[in-house]
């Protein structure tokens, strides 16, 4: 075993769009675990959106950062977590972690199912989708919903569960010609259109010209503004990310129609799928079936080698790959 890990560290503040300067990497001495902790090989981590915003004040700098992470054990002082366990943790940006077992979550390996998975639709990415969809907005069988930053990982999976869950007509707004016949083509939605070609409410009214019951909102601003507009009475609004302005110096000024809200009736609720944990194994009953099968299509992009974490962090918040992005540091 290697004597020394890497690890990630922010070295300052970003103002506007964060370049690689924000970090450095820094190679400390590999821990060795005492009673009640074990040493982690990390293989895979996520690099997520709202990580932009923490690099404004939530994450320390000169220190390792956090993230959703998925380990092996590789050496252990603790009788819960054995030697070759692979664990679900928060301790990401780093090559190896010394975890407890009270901090982690062992992974079933199931047939037919990646482990990287549990880092997308199997993860926060597909929890968040599904909280959305089912305790937010409350989508009904038969309904229209329009899903912002659809080809995000977040996004392609609020896509993928509407259509399980009956949705009668799933639209997406994407950032591409090319991500926008994979929304259609590949992952099963109705329509879809690339937010570069016009204004965002025309654009909504021409892929939904009967309107939405249900919107999935990621982006914010003029996205959010073209929800509203389109919504029908007594629509609902699932509020869960503001990807549009973490890199922004200036607020946006949209939505601009918020006195719509009022006059048809319709519910906006934002959430944090951090309070929603609990639903972790009523996801994988819904969804694992699905995946076995290939009803489910696992939308990731998976860059290779824990050097080029850093970059496909920064190509994440760019729109350069298709659903869920996380980096593979090792394999089984």
């Amino acid at each position: 075993m290697t004597e020394t890990l890497l690890a990630i560290h922010q070295v300052r503040r970003p103002d506007g769009w964060p370049t690689a300067a924000h970090f450095a990497f820094v190679e400390e001495i590999l821990p060795a675990p005492v009673p009640g902790t074990a040493l982690v090989e990390n293989l895979y981590l996520s690099v997520d959106p709202y990580m932009r915003r923490a690099m404004d004040g939530s994450w320390p700098l000169h220190a390792p950062l956090e993230g959703r992470s998925i380990g092996r054990v590789v050496a252990s002082q603790d009788p819960a977590l054995a030697i070759g366990d692979v664990v679900f943790h928060y301790q990401g940006w780093r090559t190896h972690a010394l975890v407890q077992a009270a901090d982690v979550r062992i992974l079933p390996q199931m047939p037919q199912v990646p482990l990287s998975a549990y880092l997308s639709i199997l993860g926060g990415t597909g929890l968040t989708a599904y909280v959305g969809l089912t305790r937010i907005a409350h989508l009904q069988a038969g309904e229209s919903i329009f899903i912002s930053a659809a080809s995000g990982g977040v996004g392609n999976a609020a896509g993928q569960i509407a259509r399980l869950l009956g949705a009668k007509r799933v639209i997406g707004s994407t950032g591409s010609a090319d991500k926008v016949n994979h929304l259609v083509e590949t992952l099963g939605f109705d329509a879809a259109f690339d937010y570069h070609d016009g204004l965002i409410h025309e654009l909504l009214a021409q892929a939904a010209p009967l309107g939405i019951d249900v919107a999935f909102e990621n982006v914010g601003g003029e996205h959010l503004e073209a929800a509203i507009s389109a919504l029908h009475e007594h629509g609902r609004i699932a509020w869960c990310g503001l990807v549009g302005e973490y890199n922004s110096t200036q607020p946006s000024t949209a939505p601009r129609n918020l006195s719509l809200v009022v006059k048809k009736n319709l519910r906006l609720e934002g959430f944090y799928v951090r309070d929603y944990t609990d639903l972790q194994s009523e996801l994988e009953a819904f969804l694992i079936p699905h995946i076995q099968t290939g009803r489910v299509v696992l939308d990731q992009t998976i860059i290779q080698g824990f050097e080029h974490i850093i970059e496909a962090f920064l190509g994440m918040l760019h729109g350069e790959k298709r659903g869920k992005m996380m980096v593979q540091v090792s394999s089984l």
